[in-house]
């Protein structure tokens, strides 16, 4: 495939920045939410109106929101993994977890997609695969070990949603046999909000929500999640990955969890250490060298 012209990968370049920070904040944006209300409803709420917003979005390119036939199971996994698991998961994990632990577990997606590829595709690892294996493992051992490993209970329930939150989005990305066969932004509009609705849902069963908690900053911080991240986001997102191979960009990616984490030790105090600060290169370096494995999904 020929090249795309310099001024083309500049602007895609400017575009991947957008989506990274932008994405990047969202994690001290949930954290700061999560002081109001729970985190499936917050969840929910912010990504049901962002799903809204992306179908409007949608309808005034003139993209179809019509689901291909036969598509609908295919859709619902795709929300299952992508939406509920990935970001309802990952968002209760934070409940339990400093943004560091929660957000190097969660981006530890690409490793876990190669693992998967194993079984399930017969892509047998290669010497730079476990190499990722290992260097992820080291990662973890070093932010966990702080405490030789004495957790509570809170501390396990997190690490095994960010866990859940991981695996489950590698293990959907590994199953998927392509794209949706239709436009991207009204795939994703349909995953955010049959992905979301499921949350709210259960959040108001099970976790009871008090509506007048949402202070003012709340409030402003959820109108964030819903414009930001899933909405200013992911149509830069696409707009990256018109200009930039699709490699190049999700390395791009991997600035998120490094921004998150800068961003909530500097807006929220969570601790930045030199046990983050190794944890963090040599979990990122594995994902790098994961993503860059022909095996991984």
């Amino acid at each position: 495939m020929r090249a795309p012209p310099s001024h083309a990968r500049w602007h895609g370049f400017l575009f991947l920045a957008v989506t990274s920070i932008g994405w990047g904040l969202n994690w001290p944006a949930i954290k700061i939410l999560l002081r109001d209300w729970p985190p499936l409803f917050s969840r929910g709420v912010a990504g049901v109106a962002a799903a809204a917003i992306l179908a409007a979005i949608a309808m005034a390119r003139r993209d179809s929101l019509a689901v291909p036939r036969g598509m609908v199971p295919t859709l619902l996994f795709a929300s299952f993994t992508n939406v509920f698991a990935w970001m309802g998961f990952g968002t209760m994990a934070m409940k339990y977890l400093s943004i560091s632990e929660a957000a190097l577990l969660v981006y530890t997606m690409p490793i876990w997609a190669m693992l998967f590829a194993w079984p399930l595709r017969g892509a047998h690892p290669s010497g730079r695969d476990i190499a990722a294996l290992v260097l992820g493992i080291c990662g973890m051992v070093i932010l966990f070990g702080g405490h030789g490993f004495a957790f509570g209970a809170d501390k396990i329930f997190g690490m095994v949603l960010a866990l859940a939150s991981a695996t489950l989005f590698a293990l959907g990305s590994v199953l998927a046999k392509g794209p949706l066969p239709m436009p991207p932004l009204s795939a994703v509009a349909w995953q955010a909000g049959l992905g979301c609705l499921p949350m709210i849902v259960l959040g108001w069963i099970f976790e009871r929500p008090d509506l007048n908690a949402l202070s003012a900053f709340g409030f402003a911080d959820l109108v964030y999640m819903a414009l930001v991240p899933m909405g200013v986001c992911y149509l830069a997102w696409f707009a990256a990955l018109k200009r930039l191979p699709a490699t190049t960009a999700a390395m791009g990616t991997l600035t998120v969890p490094i921004l998150g984490v800068a961003s909530g030790a500097l807006f929220l105090g969570d601790p930045l250490g030199w046990r983050e600060l190794a944890a963090g290169v040599l979990t990122l370096t594995g994902v790098a060298l994961a993503l860059r494995s022909k095996r991984t999904a």
